[in-house]
């Protein structure tokens, strides 16, 4: 879905949205697949994926705010 710069050109409210977003989708994408098999199951991974990713660059970005202010 979104690669590395796209994801750092988020503000910060942006990739919280794009979290929960990502979060909702996956959620609803487990729920059909275990209704019925879904045409392409290895979005129920890539969504995964892109979870971790947006995570990730949350992380990054409090460790970052961490270290700026105690200096």
């Amino acid at each position: 879905m979104k690669n590395k710069t796209d994801i750092k050109g988020l503000s910060a409210d942006a990739l919280k949205e794009q979290i929960k977003a990502e979060r909702a989708q996956g959620q609803q994408l487990r729920f059909a697949h275990a209704i019925s098999p879904l045409e392409n199951p290895s979005r129920l991974k890539a969504s995964r994926k892109n979870v971790a990713r947006l995570l990730t660059e949350q992380t990054r970005r409090n460790n970052e705010q961490a270290i700026n202010s105690a200096q």
